[in-house]
């Protein structure tokens, strides 16, 4: 079976940001140095969309967006689609809401509507910064209609 040329496009950037994204893990918090054939692949397709259910996740994604910043990446969009039982971390007052701080304006998180439900979690007790989606599914659906790299934690 031969793949047309897009999708093997899509599936060679999907390989690349997986792979830079267990580059950042372990060291989420220093740089690493990219090589520049990663970089060149990298940006062209400038869109992350990211859909996790745990604090680590959500610390190991924002590490990841700074990775590909220290590298020279130019990110058009990058979001994170949160669902599960961190939605409970994300109030006011809460250690996500200071680690978020420097990623405001930056990085877009939008929230599960059905978790927040599901987990008794109130808008207004959301920190600022944040969106509400309807679904963490459908939202996910949307991006990859609009060309975002996504990854599902």
């Amino acid at each position: 079976m031969k793949l047309k040329p897009k999708i093997m496009k899509r599936i060679l950037s999907l390989f690349l940001v997986t792979a830079a994204l267990f580059l950042a893990i372990p060291d989420a918090y220093g740089q690493k140095k990219l090589d520049k054939g990663t970089i060149e692949d990298l940006q062209t397709t400038p869109k992350y969309g990211f859909i996790l259910t745990t604090e680590r996740h959500f610390k190991g994604v924002l590490g990841m967006y700074d990775l590909l910043i220290e590298n020279g990446l130019e990110i058009e969009a990058y979001e994170i689609v949160v669902k599960g039982m961190v939605v409970k971390e994300l109030t006011k007052g809460s250690e996500l809401e200071t680690f978020f701080e420097k990623y405001k304006g930056k990085v877009k998180v939008s929230v599960c509507s059905v978790a927040m439900e599901k987990l008794g979690v109130e808008a207004k007790s959301l920190f600022d910064g944040l969106d509400i989606t309807p679904t963490a599914s459908v939202r996910m659906l949307q991006l990859q209609a609009l060309g975002y790299n996504t990854l599902t934690y």
